[in-house]
């Protein structure tokens, strides 16, 4: 299989956009010049938002919540639920043209990949209804989540993401969103589609392996899952070099657009 490989620096406050503005261009790219492109990225502190969660009772109440846990606000472009990023873990986007692959297919392509590069666990993909962000593909390990797939479909590309608990404190992560809904959803919390987290519903993947693992570690595991071992570029340098800037920046545009409620409460990511 031939396949791109980029990597990135951890994204800040101030840079929190452009993993999303990224995915959708090479999402693009993908499709017209019919490639596969696989992204490693990471956040900082972060409470990705989606759509869905723009629209709680009272943000406001609920962002001041993330805020007092030291956790910095994105709505990406994308609906679905919140979930938290930080450097214990890992985010993939896998792009792929969209003729390539229906959507069943993406996740399934996703799934296989990480029983690959773990061969040693059994990894589950079913719902788990009381996890953040819960979804048909959930990846759990003993009814435990450690990874959620989603799909982002752009022009001729298509990006399969997922988000994997590497390290750190899960169960603290589960009881921040868990406070987010009850803040900001009051008498609604569990209701409405948004959901009744369980911090004990999910755990990470060294937890999973009884094994601590660093992050450079996962993503060695899944390039040797694909068979490559090649230097990986950064992403935004690369599409720099392709000419690609202006549908880079039309794209931070459209998410700086999407953040404008966030702006109103002063806690907006800018560039």
């Amino acid at each position: 299989m031939k396949i791109k490989i980029f990597d990135q620096e951890v994204f800040t406050k101030n840079t929190a956009m452009i993993p999303f503005a990224l995915t959708d261009v090479l999402t693009d790219i993908a499709g017209k010049n019919n490639t596969n492109l696989l992204h490693f990225w990471q956040f900082e502190q972060t409470f990705i938002l989606g759509m869905k969660d723009a629209r709680v009772d009272n943000l406001k109440k609920g962002i001041d919540t993330i805020k007092r846990y030291n956790y910095n606000p994105v709505i990406r472009n994308a609906g679905g639920l919140g979930v938290l990023s930080d450097k214990g873990v890992l985010n993939i986007s896998w792009i792929f043209p969209k003729e390539e692959i229906s959507i069943d297919q993406g996740y399934e392509k996703m799934v296989a990949l990480i029983r690959q590069a773990f061969p040693e666990l059994t990894i589950n993909a079913y719902e788990i209804s009381h996890s953040y962000c819960p979804g048909k593909f959930d990846l759990s390990v003993n009814g435990k989540k450690i990874a959620g797939i989603a799909q982002r479909r752009v022009k001729e590309g298509i990006a399969v993401m997922m988000y994997l608990s590497v390290f750190g404190d899960q169960k603290k992560r589960g009881e921040i969103v868990r406070q987010f809904y009850r803040d900001s959803l009051a008498e609604n919390y569990g209701k409405k589609g948004y959901p009744d987290v369980w911090p004990s519903s999910m755990i990470n993947l060294s937890d999973a392996l009884d094994k601590q693992l660093t992050i450079q570690e996962v993503k060695k595991r899944f390039m040797q899952a694909l068979q490559i071992d090649k230097a990986r570029q950064d992403a935004l340098n690369w599409i720099k070099e392709n000419g690609q800037m202006p549908q880079f920046e039309k794209k931070i545009i459209n998410m700086q657009q999407r953040n404008k409620q966030l702006e109103e409460l002063d806690y907006v990511c800018t560039l």
